[in-house]
């Protein structure tokens, strides 16, 4: 049988729970032969993602997109270069290098 007070400490425990915060995710995108390894991407604000380049040559990730601009500049084989979106929106990320390559990470709140 439950108490009045053992109830509410219960119920604090809950609410507790209910509003600690979650945490952000992340999310690897390798990079391979001229391409992402996805074409896009749905992640949350505060998420990251890992950009690895599996390619024997150098690439350049870059977005120019007004929600998240950034430029991770050039990166050789084996190479993890990160980042983190702060607002949501669409973010175009590309390769300074190759052209074609192309990636678009939808960010939502």
């Amino acid at each position: 049988m439950f108490t009045v007070s053992r109830l509410l400490v219960l119920l604090s425990s809950t609410l507790t729970l209910l509003a600690a915060p979650v945490f952000a995710a992340e999310f690897d995108v390798s990079q391979k032969d001229k391409q992402f390894s996805v074409s896009t991407l749905k992640i949350k604000v505060g998420d990251t993602i890992k950009f690895k380049n599996e390619d024997p040559f150098p690439h350049n990730v870059y977005s120019l997109s007004d929600v998240q601009t950034f430029d991770l500049g050039s990166h050789g084989q084996g190479a993890v270069k990160t980042v983190t979106f702060t607002k949501p929106g669409t973010v175009e990320v590309e390769c300074a290098v190759h052209p074609t390559m192309k990636l678009i990470v939808e960010v939502s709140k």
